[in-house]
């Protein structure tokens, strides 16, 4: 096999650490495939792991990286399901940051026809959390009203895209005001600005009346307070990502940490009974251990056949510190990727 290049992290800690070196590449094992990396998907758990603030991240020095997509270029002895020059996507847990990778065979999915390497690097992770979160855990019906934060952002647009093709309402949030017209094209029916100190009654008079009974909640603080304050009775709060305690430098900012920390929002669970409300939470990284929930995810999502994802920038493989520092401050839309190889 051909030496590789790999962003590898000597240890967590600090996002300028990330180093770009070449490392040999053995084999693909009996069960395992080659892929060529073309593409590689951002996202904040990379920047969370980084920084030290991920609770999956692994100890010592690690390669960041979720999912990819590529070209099969070499096959274990025992796998039959694919051949050198297939178009695949994979998900990792971590170790994506890489120009090829050797990955378990089941870990990999065609890459759909029609799709750019760019839209299928976008697609596996934030759908699988968008679908997770709105049909496995929110219980996702007809006719329901659902807020989704970040709306802007990769889940955001898939989150939508599916919330739509079950026939729920949805009002978006964003943090910048030119990412509102944006979400309107994507068929959100309403927006609001996370940072308008109206969200409360924004967010009420979006609702219309309507009983707001699912949110995706990736924010935190005074805006899950809020949110939870407005959800109406039955109604269900997914969390699955915390972006108020993220950092737009390379190290977090500790002492502002702690402050949001000891903040922080308290739901009483001994209350629960009586607001009637459920509050659920999920980490996507650990259903890479369940591989036939994964799959059978997938099989449902895919049947669904939304459009590919919206791929807002595209860096190139040498450019992966500014592709991080633009992501960091929620300046994107869509999703960010990085083509391998340019």
């Amino acid at each position: 096999m051909p030496d590789r290049l790999v962003y590898r992290m000597p240890k967590a800690g600090s996002i300028k650490a990330l180093k770009l070196q070449t490392e040999h590449l053995d084999l693909p094992k009996p069960h395992e495939v080659c892929v060529e990396v073309k593409a590689i998907g951002l996202n904040f758990a990379d920047v969370f792991a980084m920084q030290g603030l991920y609770s999956a991240t692994p100890t010592g020095s690690f390669i960041p990286g979720l999912e990819y997509s590529g070209v099969i270029s070499a096959v274990g002895e025992e796998v039959r399901e694919w051949k050198v020059g297939d178009k695949v996507m994979g998900a990792t847990k971590f170790g994506g940051y890489v120009s090829h990778i050797n990955s378990h065979h089941r870990y990999v999915i065609p890459l759909p026809e029609g799709w750019s390497f760019e839209e299928g690097a976008g697609f596996l992770v934030q759908g699988l959390t968008a679908y997770y979160a709105l049909v496995e855990l929110g219980n996702l019906q007809q006719g329901m009203t659902v807020l989704i934060h970040s709306a802007a952002g990769g889940v955001g647009i898939l989150a939508n895209r599916i919330c739509k093709k079950l026939g729920a309402f949805t009002i978006g949030t964003v943090g910048k005001p030119q990412k509102v017209d944006f979400l309107r094209e994507q068929e959100a029916y309403d927006a609001i600005l996370l940072r308008d100190k109206n969200f409360a009654a924004n967010l009420k008079g979006a609702l219309q009346d309507r009983p707001l009974q699912l949110i995706m909640e990736c924010i935190g603080g005074k805006i899950l307070a809020q949110g939870w304050q407005a959800l109406a009775p039955m109604g269900r709060m997914v969390v699955y990502g915390n972006a108020s305690f993220s950092s737009h430098s390379a190290r977090p900012n500790y002492p502002s940490l702690i402050w949001r920390f000891l903040q922080r929002p308290k739901i009483d669970p001994l209350r629960l009974p009586t607001e009637n409300k459920s509050l659920m939470g999920f980490n996507l990284i650990y259903l890479y251990e369940q591989t036939e929930l994964m799959h059978q995810l997938l099989r449902e999502l895919q049947a669904l056949q939304l459009p590919p994802q919206h791929v807002g920038h595209v860096f190139g493989f040498r450019e992966m510190h500014e592709a991080i520092y633009l992501f960091q401050r929620g300046r994107t839309v869509g999703k960010v990727v990085v083509k391998v190889g340019e």
